[in-house]
């Protein structure tokens, strides 16, 4: 998978003290943490700001002992998992009913699908980026969005169409490539 040789080399940076690659991991993961924290473990507030930055000085010291650089996303959900039940445990805290295990594991599953998507989002280009978040986040109506992007509105509709081919092939080659 594309992501993770990129996850991998990115690793390896951090690893040799690249200072820019810490940055881009941070940036890269924390919507992930932040949403494991906050949907996964409802941690809200000082207890959610707190849990987050412990993740990452964890993931900090603890990036030499990454087994796996391909596997840096399970791992920082796993680090994410110790650190909230912690967190839990430290403030006296009840473990909420949703953290049963078999619920926490399809949350972290949503999440992890949703981070996936994002991701390949993020590899299309503005046109196509820009066309799907306005038709399927934004719910607009294709006379908005022809009229924002000032092409017409009877185009709209195939444009959604090639760009969510172009979404669909690149999962089909994340699949081929696992």
């Amino acid at each position: 998978m594309a992501a993770d040789a990129h996850d991998a080399e990115l690793v390896a940076r951090c690893r040799d003290g690249d200072q820019a690659a810490w940055a881009e991991l941070v940036v890269r993961y924390s919507r992930y943490v932040h949403a494991i924290v906050g949907k996964g473990f409802r941690l809200h507030g000082a207890d959610a700001e707190d849990a987050f930055q412990e993740v990452f000085l964890r993931i900090y010291d603890r990036l030499g002992s990454l087994r796996n650089p391909d596997a840096l996303r399970p791992w920082i959900a796993q680090l994410t998992r110790r650190v909230c039940l912690d967190r839990i445990a430290a403030v006296g805290h009840e473990q909420p009913a949703e953290l049963e295990p078999v619920l926490f594991e399809r949350t972290l599953e949503e999440l992890d699908e949703a981070f996936t998507v994002r991701q390949e989002l993020a590899a299309l280009t503005e046109e196509c980026r820009e066309v799907l978040d306005r038709f399927f986040c934004r719910d607009e109506s294709y006379r908005t969005i022809g009229e924002a992007l000032g092409i017409p509105s009877g185009t709209i509709a195939s444009r959604i169409s090639r760009c969510l081919g172009k979404l669909r092939e690149r999962f089909e080659g994340r699949i081929e490539s696992a």
